[in-house]
């Protein structure tokens, strides 16, 4: 198989394994990082760091760079450049394969309560309930404006918004140990748990909360557009192997 000249987009873990992985197998790999982590891990090979300036951007990329398959390992809920990605990739008839992991499922004895989005999460709070939240910085802000509630709220980044005094905001970077998970949830005296179903390698915090019978509210993942799907890095060498 001749290498190719791929377009890797996204900060993930999966992104970073794609990128070793593609470049182990002699392709010739760009991985594009939006930038909104200050100090992220890098993934092997070239780097660009930034956004494309919407989907004209994203387009304007790929006819100047010329790139024969993008793969779209942007998060679960970074619905907004998949589907740049998608409308880009038709536009300059480049190939497109999004890497993203399975969605978590529950299990015995998990207690969760699925929900739609972050709105509908904050809905399904009761009054004055203490919470531990981990959506990340953007969008925190609207459980912190529903002045009845306090906890706990954990990221990599410090919130773009005033913080509540009956809020704790931690401020961590994964990945996280079921010890460490379990003691953060009984140090802030957490009833719920909310979280974003991420997908991939089931993470601590939900071992943690099964083990200690708290509540979790889980976050569905955003509709994204139709393409081609691969759920692990083997599947993506595997696809690229059959197209040759």
């Amino acid at each position: 198989m001749r290498p190719k000249r791929i377009l890797i987009l996204g900060g993930t873990g999966l992104a970073r394994e794609a990128a070793a992985a593609l470049l182990g197998r002699g392709h010739h790999v760009m991985s594009s990082l939006a930038g909104v982590t200050s100090q992220p891990h890098l993934p092997e090979g070239d780097v660009r760091i930034g956004g494309f300036g919407g989907f004209e951007g994203l387009t304007k990329y790929l006819q100047s760079e010329t790139f024969d398959l993008v793969v779209d390992a942007t998060h679960a809920f970074a619905a907004q450049i998949s589907r740049h990605a998608a409308a880009a990739a038709r536009s300059t008839d480049t190939e497109l394969i999004r890497l993203q992991s399975l969605a978590w499922t529950a299990l015995p004895p998990d207690h969760w309560t699925d929900v739609a989005d972050i709105d509908a999460a904050i809905a399904s709070l009761g009054l004055g309930q203490k919470i531990a939240v981990t959506v990340g910085r953007k969008d925190v802000a609207k459980f912190f404006a529903r002045v009845d509630l306090s906890g706990v709220a954990r990221m990599i980044e410090p919130p773009e918004t005033v913080v509540p005094p009956q809020w704790h905001v931690v401020l961590e970077r994964p990945p996280f140990m079921f010890e460490s998970e379990t003691a953060f949830l009984r140090a802030h005296g957490a009833a719920v748990l909310v979280c974003k179903n991420a997908g991939g390698m089931r993470p601590a915090k939900l071992d943690a909360a099964a083990a200690l019978k708290l509540p979790v509210v889980m976050i569905a993942r955003p509709e994204k557009p139709v393409v081609n799907v691969v759920g692990s890095v083997e599947e993506l060498l595997g696809s690229l192997a059959q197209a040759r």
